[in-house]
């Protein structure tokens, strides 16, 4: 029964910090080009050598 005074302040602490973290990205942009990375792998960008 002790274990959980500490364990509880520590699971709301992590959760809080996943929290800030998550705001955190969408903040920053993190999600505002979704579908640009998925055909970003897929463009063909490299010069052929000798050109």
């Amino acid at each position: 029964m002790n274990a959980l005074v500490f364990l509880i302040p520590i699971a709301l602490g992590l959760g809080g910090l996943g929290l800030v973290a998550f705001l955190w990205s969408l903040k920053s942009g993190q999600y505002e080009d979704l579908e640009g990375a998925s055909w970003r792998i897929l463009e063909d960008d490299q010069t052929p050598p000798g050109t």
